[in-house]
């Protein structure tokens, strides 16, 4: 963490702020760094080894793209509970089963944010609740041909790409 820290912006979602600290070499440095509660992502598979990806418009990204169901940490909240949360929310489904696949940075060279990686198993259906802003597709992919997604650039997503690859080691 920074020796100090001077807030530039605060939302919502994230933080910015200019922090200046010392490095392992001894050497002052002033940074700038996005702090963010962190998140979670979702690789929900059925009996047919289908799994849940969403297409989604992100206007960051200037359009449509294929990802796992994810979303922000509330504060406070667990990241397995938001896990949960956001498998409810955008694909309408309680797991029975829940395993932990591992953590991943998005981008550590100006942001702290975490996103928490889970697979999800034995489903029950609920009815999706999106939030207002969120507009997305719900498909279930055959788990070989998203493998495959990640490799022929039809997915671009970080989480997801990292998830699947998880997910396919176990």
């Amino acid at each position: 963490m920074a020796d100090k820290r001077a807030v530039i912006y605060s939302g919502k979602i994230v933080d910015l702020g200019m922090e200046s600290t010392i490095l392992p070499n001894g050497e002052p440095c002033s940074l700038e760094i996005v702090r963010h509660p962190g998140g979670a992502a979702v690789v929900a598979m059925d009996e047919q080894r289908r799994i849940c990806l969403l297409r989604h418009y992100r206007h960051a990204a200037a359009g449509w793209l294929w990802e796992l169901p994810a979303g922000k940490c509330e504060q406070g909240e667990d990241p397995l509970h938001t896990a949960q949360r956001e498998l409810e929310e955008e694909a309408g489904l309680l797991a029975a089963s829940w395993r932990k696949l591992g953590i991943t940075f998005t981008t550590p060279g100006f942001c702290d944010e975490v996103i928490h990686l889970y697979l999800a198993l034995d489903f029950s259906a609920v009815p999706q609740r999106p939030e207002r802003h969120e507009i997305f597709e719900c498909h279930w992919v055959d788990f070989d041909k998203a493998r495959g997604w990640t490799c022929d650039g039809t997915l671009t997503d970080a989480k997801s790409i990292i998830g699947i690859y998880l997910a396919s080691r176990l």
